[in-house]
């Protein structure tokens, strides 16, 4: 454990809190002390929710530690079913009252609560928010869910949105839509949006969706196991992997899943000359890896951008994502340290960025455009209007999203050509994507110890932003091959001479 400004993931009782608070007459008494009790703020403030989270806290506080905490949390407990009485009880411990060994689940099956009580062992020093969000939706599904008969029409569940997740409200609508229009019924959504009634018949199922797998492919493989479901592998965000998506849904059912693309965007544009600016922007993408799995896929292959750094935060996911980037020739980036993403971001000095709310930071700090594409996000990424990820109308999104920074840049590069005017202030820097900070260049100097010197750094400057990257690159190797250790204006002229052969 380290003390850190920033982080990805939380502790794992707060997975189970996005469990809870995704369904519905479910509720969650985690054994914590007063300060523990934050997590409530994630809910309310960041998601926006019209109620608190589904949660009763011991509140143990110091004074409390020499009398009999045990107590405390079966008193919480029985107050908690007496006052929201839920149709099941999920019990646990935060990190901090996990080191008094208290031991939630078997109090909790002292009582003799008339609802199932469902005990988490979450190893809060080992593991994070993620797992306990596939570990509290596994043992959920594992105590509620019953052998029952099959739909007569063929339906599905869809499996992993929970609350706080990156666009799942969204995305569980457009899917939704997508299955309907193909003539797939859908049983049943878990764990957002469930009631344990709900859990107990996702055996009625003919095979599961599984939309996001940290959080739900735990749940998915006990399912098939346990209840002969199969479940779907390809995540449907982008066109790619929406129309194998679908080729994916007709080997399972056999129904015609022909795929029906005349609403999108993005065709139009990719035919124009205008796309052509697009080709070859160097991006760099990291997040969860399931949305960076996909963003490397829809970058490299549908917006023709060079994927120069790939990478995730959840270890779970490290041997899937070290295998794609091989394919995508660049190293994996395997960390929950921001500050690794930062130093890799400023080596690879990318044109764009793809990541999470905290890349988002570093784009600003560095001048450089960031399109959010995976949680841990921040109040403006769970917009009041329709903004799915996936499926068709989720390309449309991506194509937006991704691009708009981009193509907003140029108005960018009118500012840095009219820096001299008096109407134009360069200290203000750019507003749609690095606030009110000047723009800062990502480096001084190359590896091979390469100088610039200020004239030849305000020469570059006036180069138009989407090859800046190129021209300084191309400049330092012209450089460095001519044994020049301070590139002057000259030396950036020169370089350009030499290329443009």
């Amino acid at each position: 454990m380290k003390l850190t400004i920033w982080t990805y993931e939380g502790p794992p009782h707060v997975g189970a809190m996005r469990v809870a608070t995704g369904m519905e007459n479910v509720h969650y008494v985690l054994h914590a002390p007063q300060g523990d009790t934050y997590a409530d703020l994630l809910f309310t403030m960041i998601e926006r929710r019209g109620q608190r989270p589904p949660v009763t806290y011991t509140t143990f506080q110091a004074r409390d530690l020499g009398e009999d905490t045990a107590e405390l949390f079966k008193t919480a407990c029985r107050d908690a079913y007496e006052r929201f009485k839920p149709d099941a009880l999920i019990v646990g411990a935060s990190c901090t009252a996990e080191l008094i060994q208290d031991d939630p689940g078997g109090l909790s099956e002292s009582m003799g609560l008339p609802v199932p009580v469902i005990p988490l062992e979450l190893p809060s020093y080992q593991r994070k928010e993620n797992f306990g969000t596939s570990e509290t939706f596994f043992q959920i599904a594992r105590a509620l869910v019953r052998k029952v008969d099959r739909t007569p029409e063929i339906s599905c569940n869809i499996l992993g949105p929970t609350g706080l997740g990156f666009r799942h409200r969204d995305d569980v609508a457009e899917l939704e839509k997508m299955l309907a229009e193909i003539g797939i019924s859908v049983n049943a959504v878990a764990p957002m949006g469930s009631s344990p009634a709900d859990i107990a018949r996702l055996g009625a199922a003919h095979f599961n969706v599984l939309l996001y797998p940290e959080c739900g492919e735990e749940a998915a493989r006990w399912l098939e196991r346990e209840h002969g479901q199969p479940y779907t592998k390809t995540v449907p965000i982008g066109v790619g992997a929406t129309r194998d998506f679908l080729s994916e849904l007709a080997e399972i059912t056999g129904l015609a899943c022909a795929p029906d693309e005349s609403n999108l965007r993005a065709p139009w544009y990719a035919a124009s000359v205008d796309s052509t600016y697009l080709t070859g922007k160097r991006v760099f993408i990291f997040g969860d890896a399931t949305h960076a799995a996909a963003a490397a896929r829809v970058a490299r292959d549908e917006m023709g951008f060079e994927v120069v750094g790939l990478g995730c935060f959840n270890r779970e996911f490290a041997r899937p994502i070290r295998a794609l980037a091989r394919d995508y020739g660049v190293e994996a980036l395997i960390t929950d340290d921001y500050l690794e993403v930062e130093k890799a971001i400023e080596a690879a000095q990318p044109e764009m960025i793809l990541g999470t709310q905290m890349e988002r930071h570093i784009g600003k700090r560095l001048g450089i455009p960031c399109a959010v594409i995976s949680a841990p996000v921040h109040v403006q990424d769970f917009p009041a209007r329709y903004s799915p990820q996936v499926g068709w109308e989720g390309a449309n999104v991506l194509f937006d999203t991704w691009v708009h920074p981009l193509v907003m840049g140029l108005e960018e590069h009118l500012l840095h050509m009219f820096r001299d005017d008096f109407e134009f202030n360069d200290a203000a820097g750019p507003s749609h994507h690095a606030g009110h900070a000047a723009q800062k260049e990502v480096a001084q100097s190359s590896g091979d110890n390469v100088i610039w010197l200020d004239d030849a750094e305000r020469e570059l400057r006036k180069v138009p932003f989407f090859v800046r990257g190129k021209a300084r690159r191309n400049t330092e190797k012209f450089a460095a091959e001519q044994g020049i250790a301070s590139i002057s204006v000259d030396t950036l002229y020169e370089a350009k001479a030499h290329f443009a052969r």
